[in-house]
Protein backbone atom coordinates (compact mmCIF):
# COMPACT_ATOMS: atom_id res chain seq x y z
CA UNK A 1 0.00 0.00 0.00
CA UNK A 2 1.26 3.46 -0.89
CA UNK A 3 1.81 6.12 1.74
CA UNK A 4 0.15 9.47 1.31
CA UNK A 5 1.39 12.54 3.19
CA UNK A 6 -0.44 15.84 3.02
CA UNK A 7 0.66 19.00 4.78
CA UNK A 8 -1.57 21.83 5.91
CA UNK A 9 -1.43 24.77 8.27
CA UNK A 10 -2.96 24.12 11.66
CA UNK A 11 -3.59 26.38 14.63
CA UNK A 12 -0.09 27.36 15.68
CA UNK A 13 1.50 24.38 13.94
CA UNK A 14 1.90 22.41 10.75
CA UNK A 15 -0.30 19.32 10.46
CA UNK A 16 0.91 16.32 8.45
CA UNK A 17 -1.88 13.91 7.59
CA UNK A 18 -0.61 10.38 7.02
CA UNK A 19 -2.61 7.72 5.15
CA UNK A 20 -1.44 4.16 4.62
CA UNK A 21 0.70 1.61 6.41
CA UNK A 22 3.93 2.65 8.06
CA UNK A 23 6.44 -0.12 7.47
CA UNK A 24 9.95 -0.70 6.16
CA UNK A 25 8.88 0.25 2.64
CA UNK A 26 7.15 3.53 3.57
CA UNK A 27 9.10 4.72 6.63
CA UNK A 28 11.78 6.49 4.57
CA UNK A 29 9.05 8.53 2.87
CA UNK A 30 7.64 9.53 6.27
CA UNK A 31 11.07 10.41 7.65
CA UNK A 32 12.05 12.42 4.58
CA UNK A 33 8.73 14.26 4.45
CA UNK A 34 8.95 15.28 8.10
CA UNK A 35 12.65 16.16 7.83
CA UNK A 36 11.84 18.51 4.94
CA UNK A 37 9.54 20.41 7.29
CA UNK A 38 12.28 20.68 9.91
CA UNK A 39 14.73 21.87 7.24
CA UNK A 40 12.17 24.42 6.01
CA UNK A 41 11.92 25.94 9.49
CA UNK A 42 8.73 24.37 10.83
CA UNK A 43 9.10 24.10 14.60
CA UNK A 44 5.70 22.76 15.70
CA UNK A 45 4.54 19.72 13.75
CA UNK A 46 1.53 17.52 14.51
CA UNK A 47 1.44 14.17 12.72
CA UNK A 48 -2.18 13.10 12.18
CA UNK A 49 -2.15 9.29 12.21
CA UNK A 50 -5.92 8.78 11.86
CA UNK A 51 -5.33 7.16 8.46
CA UNK A 52 -2.67 4.72 9.70
CA UNK A 53 -3.75 1.25 10.77
CA UNK A 54 -0.31 -0.37 10.97
CA UNK A 55 3.10 0.78 12.18
CA UNK A 56 6.28 -1.26 12.54
CA UNK A 57 9.61 -0.61 14.24
CA UNK A 58 11.10 1.13 11.21
CA UNK A 59 8.35 3.75 11.40
CA UNK A 60 8.95 4.16 15.13
CA UNK A 61 12.61 4.75 14.35
CA UNK A 62 11.72 7.35 11.74
CA UNK A 63 9.46 9.22 14.17
CA UNK A 64 12.09 9.17 16.91
CA UNK A 65 14.77 10.47 14.51
CA UNK A 66 12.56 13.37 13.44
CA UNK A 67 11.53 14.00 17.07
CA UNK A 68 15.23 14.35 18.00
CA UNK A 69 15.94 16.59 14.99
CA UNK A 70 13.00 18.78 15.93
CA UNK A 71 14.09 18.96 19.58
CA UNK A 72 17.63 19.96 18.54
CA UNK A 73 16.26 23.08 16.84
CA UNK A 74 13.90 23.93 19.70
CA UNK A 75 10.85 22.47 18.02
CA UNK A 76 8.18 19.98 18.93
CA UNK A 77 6.79 16.91 17.18
CA UNK A 78 3.45 15.53 18.35
CA UNK A 79 1.27 12.63 17.24
CA UNK A 80 -2.52 12.82 17.03
CA UNK A 81 -5.60 10.71 16.29
CA UNK A 82 -3.66 7.49 16.75
CA UNK A 83 -5.57 4.27 15.97
CA UNK A 84 -5.71 1.63 18.76
CA UNK A 85 -3.30 -0.79 17.07
CA UNK A 86 -0.75 1.96 16.49
CA UNK A 87 -1.30 3.35 20.00
CA UNK A 88 -0.48 -0.11 21.36
CA UNK A 89 2.86 -0.09 19.49
CA UNK A 90 3.67 3.35 20.90
CA UNK A 91 2.78 2.21 24.42
CA UNK A 92 4.62 -1.14 24.34
CA UNK A 93 7.79 0.58 23.10
CA UNK A 94 7.36 3.56 25.50
CA UNK A 95 7.63 5.98 22.58
CA UNK A 96 4.45 7.59 23.97
CA UNK A 97 6.52 8.55 27.02
CA UNK A 98 8.84 10.63 24.80
CA UNK A 99 6.64 11.97 22.00
CA UNK A 100 3.37 13.66 22.99
CA UNK A 101 0.34 11.68 21.78
CA UNK A 102 -3.12 13.26 21.56
CA UNK A 103 -6.58 11.82 20.94
CA UNK A 104 -7.26 14.36 18.19
CA UNK A 105 -5.52 16.93 16.03
CA UNK A 106 -7.65 19.60 17.72
CA UNK A 107 -6.27 18.60 21.15
CA UNK A 108 -2.71 18.64 19.82
CA UNK A 109 -3.22 22.08 18.26
CA UNK A 110 -4.67 23.42 21.51
CA UNK A 111 -1.71 22.13 23.51
CA UNK A 112 0.83 23.47 21.01
CA UNK A 113 -0.85 26.88 21.16
CA UNK A 114 -0.91 26.73 24.98
CA UNK A 115 2.80 25.84 25.20
CA UNK A 116 3.64 28.51 22.65
CA UNK A 117 1.78 31.11 24.72
CA UNK A 118 3.61 30.05 27.87
CA UNK A 119 7.04 30.25 26.23
CA UNK A 120 6.35 33.47 24.39
CA UNK A 121 6.52 32.19 20.91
Amino acid sequence: MDLLLSVRSGRGCTVVEVHGELDMATSPQLRDGLQQLVDAGDRRVVVDLAGVGFMDSSALGALVLVFKAMREVGGRLSLAAVQPTVRNVLTVTSVDQVIHVYDSVRAAEADVSFVEGMTGG
